[in-house]
Protein backbone atom coordinates (compact mmCIF):
# COMPACT_ATOMS: atom_id res chain seq x y z
CA UNK A 1 0.00 0.00 0.00
CA UNK A 2 2.63 2.82 0.90
CA UNK A 3 4.43 1.95 -2.39
CA UNK A 4 0.82 2.57 -4.17
CA UNK A 5 0.36 5.78 -2.21
CA UNK A 6 4.09 7.08 -2.77
CA UNK A 7 3.37 6.26 -6.86
CA UNK A 8 0.23 8.54 -6.81
CA UNK A 9 1.52 10.97 -4.64
CA UNK A 10 4.76 11.73 -6.76
CA UNK A 11 2.48 10.80 -10.27
CA UNK A 12 3.07 14.44 -12.07
CA UNK A 13 1.01 16.26 -14.98
CA UNK A 14 1.61 19.92 -15.82
CA UNK A 15 -1.26 21.00 -14.55
CA UNK A 16 0.13 19.94 -10.78
CA UNK A 17 3.62 21.55 -11.15
CA UNK A 18 1.77 24.13 -12.18
CA UNK A 19 -0.62 24.43 -9.28
CA UNK A 20 2.32 23.56 -7.09
CA UNK A 21 4.11 26.49 -8.43
CA UNK A 22 1.49 28.93 -7.37
CA UNK A 23 0.92 27.71 -4.17
CA UNK A 24 5.03 28.20 -3.60
CA UNK A 25 4.74 31.86 -4.96
CA UNK A 26 1.50 32.14 -3.01
CA UNK A 27 3.63 31.11 0.20
CA UNK A 28 6.80 33.04 -0.18
CA UNK A 29 6.39 35.32 -3.35
CA UNK A 30 7.74 34.58 -6.45
CA UNK A 31 11.26 34.98 -5.37
CA UNK A 32 11.06 32.16 -3.77
CA UNK A 33 10.29 29.88 -6.07
CA UNK A 34 12.90 28.05 -7.72
CA UNK A 35 12.75 24.39 -9.00
CA UNK A 36 14.57 23.06 -5.93
CA UNK A 37 11.15 24.84 -3.72
CA UNK A 38 8.97 23.23 -6.24
CA UNK A 39 10.33 19.96 -6.30
CA UNK A 40 9.74 20.10 -2.16
CA UNK A 41 5.85 21.10 -2.92
CA UNK A 42 4.91 18.12 -5.12
CA UNK A 43 7.50 15.48 -2.66
CA UNK A 44 9.48 15.14 -6.05
CA UNK A 45 13.24 15.34 -7.29
CA UNK A 46 14.15 18.01 -9.14
CA UNK A 47 14.39 16.83 -12.31
CA UNK A 48 11.25 15.30 -12.42
CA UNK A 49 10.14 18.82 -12.83
CA UNK A 50 11.33 18.92 -15.94
CA UNK A 51 9.72 16.19 -17.72
CA UNK A 52 6.58 18.43 -17.38
CA UNK A 53 8.09 21.65 -17.95
CA UNK A 54 11.10 22.92 -20.00
CA UNK A 55 12.30 25.39 -17.72
CA UNK A 56 11.16 28.06 -15.04
CA UNK A 57 10.65 30.70 -17.51
CA UNK A 58 7.52 28.27 -18.77
CA UNK A 59 6.56 27.62 -15.32
CA UNK A 60 6.25 31.82 -15.25
CA UNK A 61 3.71 31.48 -18.27
CA UNK A 62 2.23 28.99 -16.87
CA UNK A 63 1.23 30.26 -13.66
CA UNK A 64 0.00 33.77 -14.70
CA UNK A 65 -2.17 31.76 -17.62
CA UNK A 66 -3.45 30.01 -14.13
CA UNK A 67 -3.66 33.63 -12.49
CA UNK A 68 -5.84 35.06 -15.86
CA UNK A 69 -7.90 32.32 -15.64
CA UNK A 70 -9.13 33.10 -11.89
CA UNK A 71 -10.52 36.79 -13.59
CA UNK A 72 -13.86 36.93 -14.60
CA UNK A 73 -14.24 37.48 -17.94
CA UNK A 74 -16.86 40.14 -19.29
CA UNK A 75 -19.63 39.37 -21.49
CA UNK A 76 -19.11 40.84 -25.21
CA UNK A 77 -22.32 43.09 -25.44
CA UNK A 78 -23.39 43.59 -22.10
CA UNK A 79 -23.62 46.89 -20.61
CA UNK A 80 -19.48 47.21 -20.55
CA UNK A 81 -19.88 49.97 -17.86
CA UNK A 82 -21.44 46.99 -15.64
CA UNK A 83 -19.18 44.22 -17.54
CA UNK A 84 -16.08 46.62 -16.57
CA UNK A 85 -16.50 46.90 -12.97
CA UNK A 86 -17.20 43.18 -12.46
CA UNK A 87 -13.86 42.24 -14.11
CA UNK A 88 -12.04 44.67 -12.50
CA UNK A 89 -13.25 44.04 -8.96
CA UNK A 90 -12.91 40.31 -9.72
CA UNK A 91 -8.93 41.04 -11.14
CA UNK A 92 -8.71 42.91 -7.91
CA UNK A 93 -10.14 39.65 -5.57
CA UNK A 94 -7.51 37.81 -7.84
CA UNK A 95 -4.66 39.93 -7.20
CA UNK A 96 -5.41 40.04 -3.69
CA UNK A 97 -4.75 36.55 -3.12
CA UNK A 98 -1.48 36.26 -5.78
CA UNK A 99 -0.13 39.37 -4.94
CA UNK A 100 3.16 38.12 -6.74
CA UNK A 101 1.42 38.53 -9.69
CA UNK A 102 1.19 42.17 -10.34
CA UNK A 103 4.44 42.60 -11.60
CA UNK A 104 4.32 39.30 -14.07
CA UNK A 105 0.74 39.74 -16.33
CA UNK A 106 2.10 42.01 -18.71
CA UNK A 107 5.25 40.68 -18.97
CA UNK A 108 5.20 37.65 -20.55
CA UNK A 109 5.42 37.18 -23.98
CA UNK A 110 3.98 33.80 -24.56
CA UNK A 111 0.97 34.17 -23.44
CA UNK A 112 -1.35 31.14 -22.60
CA UNK A 113 -5.41 30.26 -23.66
CA UNK A 114 -6.82 32.00 -20.87
CA UNK A 115 -4.75 35.22 -20.94
CA UNK A 116 -5.52 35.96 -24.83
CA UNK A 117 -9.17 34.97 -24.41
CA UNK A 118 -9.31 37.52 -21.13
CA UNK A 119 -7.29 40.33 -23.46
CA UNK A 120 -9.89 39.10 -26.33
CA UNK A 121 -12.93 39.40 -24.06
CA UNK A 122 -11.73 42.71 -22.29
CA UNK A 123 -11.39 44.53 -26.07
CA UNK A 124 -14.63 43.02 -27.41
CA UNK A 125 -16.48 44.31 -24.62
CA UNK A 126 -14.77 47.56 -25.46
CA UNK A 127 -15.35 47.51 -29.07
CA UNK A 128 -19.54 46.29 -28.75
CA UNK A 129 -19.69 49.26 -26.63
CA UNK A 130 -18.64 51.67 -28.99
CA UNK A 131 -15.23 52.62 -28.62
CA UNK A 132 -13.36 52.92 -31.35
CA UNK A 133 -9.85 50.68 -32.03
CA UNK A 134 -7.71 53.66 -30.68
CA UNK A 135 -10.34 54.29 -27.70
CA UNK A 136 -10.32 50.85 -26.91
CA UNK A 137 -6.51 50.82 -26.47
CA UNK A 138 -6.36 53.73 -24.17
CA UNK A 139 -9.61 52.31 -22.72
CA UNK A 140 -7.87 49.12 -21.66
CA UNK A 141 -4.54 50.73 -21.01
CA UNK A 142 -6.22 53.07 -18.70
CA UNK A 143 -8.15 50.54 -16.61
CA UNK A 144 -5.49 48.20 -16.26
CA UNK A 145 -3.33 51.08 -15.06
CA UNK A 146 -5.33 51.84 -12.29
CA UNK A 147 -6.47 47.91 -11.59
CA UNK A 148 -2.96 47.11 -11.14
CA UNK A 149 -1.57 50.13 -9.67
CA UNK A 150 -4.29 49.64 -6.60
CA UNK A 151 -3.31 46.09 -6.27
CA UNK A 152 0.12 46.95 -5.87
CA UNK A 153 -0.53 50.16 -3.36
CA UNK A 154 -2.73 47.45 -1.22
CA UNK A 155 -0.74 45.07 -1.43
CA UNK A 156 2.37 47.24 0.06
CA UNK A 157 0.68 49.07 2.40
CA UNK A 158 1.47 48.42 5.99
CA UNK A 159 -1.66 48.07 7.01
CA UNK A 160 -1.48 44.61 5.97
CA UNK A 161 -0.12 43.66 9.11
CA UNK A 162 -1.35 42.57 12.39
CA UNK A 163 -2.07 46.43 13.16
CA UNK A 164 -5.38 47.85 11.93
CA UNK A 165 -5.30 50.78 10.01
CA UNK A 166 -6.04 53.38 12.75
CA UNK A 167 -3.20 52.31 14.89
CA UNK A 168 -0.63 52.97 11.79
CA UNK A 169 -2.39 55.75 11.29
CA UNK A 170 -1.35 56.69 14.59
CA UNK A 171 2.27 56.04 14.59
CA UNK A 172 2.69 57.85 11.52
CA UNK A 173 1.15 60.81 12.35
CA UNK A 174 3.21 60.87 16.09
CA UNK A 175 6.65 61.25 13.61
CA UNK A 176 5.63 64.53 12.80
CA UNK A 177 4.00 68.19 14.26
CA UNK A 178 0.52 68.24 13.37
CA UNK A 179 1.07 72.15 12.84
CA UNK A 180 3.87 71.68 10.15
CA UNK A 181 1.64 69.55 8.12
CA UNK A 182 -2.01 70.56 8.86
CA UNK A 183 -3.55 68.89 5.13
CA UNK A 184 -1.91 65.68 5.68
CA UNK A 185 -2.78 65.71 9.34
CA UNK A 186 -7.07 66.76 8.79
CA UNK A 187 -7.32 64.11 6.40
CA UNK A 188 -5.73 61.29 8.72
CA UNK A 189 -7.80 62.36 11.38
CA UNK A 190 -11.05 63.52 9.86
CA UNK A 191 -11.31 60.40 7.00
CA UNK A 192 -8.38 57.71 7.42
CA UNK A 193 -8.40 57.51 11.49
CA UNK A 194 -12.01 57.55 11.66
CA UNK A 195 -13.86 54.14 12.50
CA UNK A 196 -14.67 51.50 10.08
CA UNK A 197 -12.19 53.48 7.39
CA UNK A 198 -10.69 50.73 4.39
CA UNK A 199 -8.56 51.55 1.91
CA UNK A 200 -10.31 48.95 -0.39
CA UNK A 201 -13.18 50.99 -0.21
CA UNK A 202 -11.16 53.94 -2.54
CA UNK A 203 -10.77 51.21 -5.30
CA UNK A 204 -14.74 51.51 -6.41
CA UNK A 205 -14.91 55.53 -5.95
CA UNK A 206 -11.79 55.34 -8.59
CA UNK A 207 -12.87 52.87 -10.76
CA UNK A 208 -16.39 54.91 -11.52
CA UNK A 209 -14.07 57.54 -12.09
CA UNK A 210 -11.83 55.65 -14.51
CA UNK A 211 -15.05 54.40 -16.39
CA UNK A 212 -17.49 57.53 -15.95
CA UNK A 213 -14.45 59.08 -17.65
CA UNK A 214 -14.27 56.66 -20.47
CA UNK A 215 -18.26 56.94 -20.76
CA UNK A 216 -17.52 60.30 -22.27
CA UNK A 217 -15.23 59.42 -24.97
CA UNK A 218 -17.50 57.14 -26.67
CA UNK A 219 -18.79 58.74 -29.93
CA UNK A 220 -22.07 60.46 -29.03
CA UNK A 221 -24.31 58.30 -31.55
CA UNK A 222 -22.82 55.24 -30.10
CA UNK A 223 -22.94 56.16 -26.30
CA UNK A 224 -26.77 54.45 -26.16
CA UNK A 225 -25.62 51.25 -28.58
CA UNK A 226 -27.43 52.53 -31.58
CA UNK A 227 -25.20 52.27 -34.60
Amino acid sequence: MSGQASNVRTRLSRERVLQGAMAVADGGGISSLTIRSLAVELGVKPMSVYHHVANKDEILDGIVDLVFSEIELPVVGGEWHQEMTWRATSARQVLRRHPWAIALLQSRTHPGPATLTHHNAVIGTLRAAGFSIELTAHAYALIDAYVYGFALSEASLPINGPQTVTEVAEQMTAQYPAADYPHLTEVSLEHIMKPGYAFGEEFEFGLAVVLDGLANSIPVANADGSP
